[in-house]
């Protein structure tokens, strides 16, 4: 039986027009980028595969294309919708950000630095980089490390907030092992950034460390 056969309150497309996208389960919503499934399977369940393939949301929308090419019933072309998507959420937050000001909206800063940098399976840092009005100039990704650290050489970092010509910068990294609390390194690190781009008269407003969907904030807990 396909999705058309079911009845109109049970489709996924159906449902988010009448109830809005929150209602409907990861699958669901898979499925509507998807549109079509496969000999015997609808894209309810083609998506359903996929997500059990891949054992989370997170780790789909992070595979490779030779990886979710691999998955019955779907190929380049679904790869290529559903990282369509993913840029256009992260574009339409980085819009908010240069809308309104850092500070002010924490909430979104937070949920634009967990989009970029919950999918990486190793640690990267990087900097939001911002005018004496604190509006956001640029997002960077500076450093690419391993599974479990990244080398940030402060000389790097304040190069690039010259380029930019920022006057204050908010610090990110994420932790692939899924564990948002601060080591001793990152609070040291931090430490030695504000020392070094003090120099220069930049200043770090916070460092934020996202772990999957969660982040935490260094100036929020008192470590910077």
């Amino acid at each position: 039986m396909g999705i058309r056969d079911w009845p109109e309150q049970e489709r996924p497309r159906e449902k988010l027009l009448r109830a809005g996208a929150a209602v409907l389960s990861d699958a669901e919503l898979l499925a509507i980028f998807f549109r079509t499934g496969m000999l015997g399977k609808t894209a309810v369940d083609v998506a359903r595969d996929a997500l059990n393939h891949f054992g989370s949301l997170n780790g789909l929308v992070s595979a490779s294309l030779e990886d979710f090419s691999a998955i019955s019933g779907v190929g380049e072309a679904k790869f290529c919708q559903i990282q369509a998507a993913i840029e256009l959420g992260q574009r339409s937050l980085k819009e908010q950000l240069r809308a309104g000001d850092c500070m002010d909206s924490s909430f979104k800063t937070r949920n634009y630095l967990i989009s970029r940098l919950r999918n990486y399976q190793r640690e990267v840092f990087a900097c939001l980089f911002l005018d004496n009005q604190h509006q956001v100039i640029c997002y960077e990704e500076i450093f690419l490390g391993t599974i479990n650290s990244a080398s940030v050489h402060a000389r790097e970092v304040v190069k690039a907030a010259l380029k930019h010509n920022a006057a204050a910068v908010i610090l990110a990294h994420n932790h692939p092992s899924g564990c948002e609390e601060p080591s001793d390194a990152d609070v040291a690190i931090t430490q030695q950034l504000k020392k070094s781009l003090g120099l220069v008269e930049v200043s770090v407003l916070d460092h934020i460390i996202v772990a999957g969907n969660k982040a935490v904030s260094l100036a929020e807990i008192g470590a910077m």
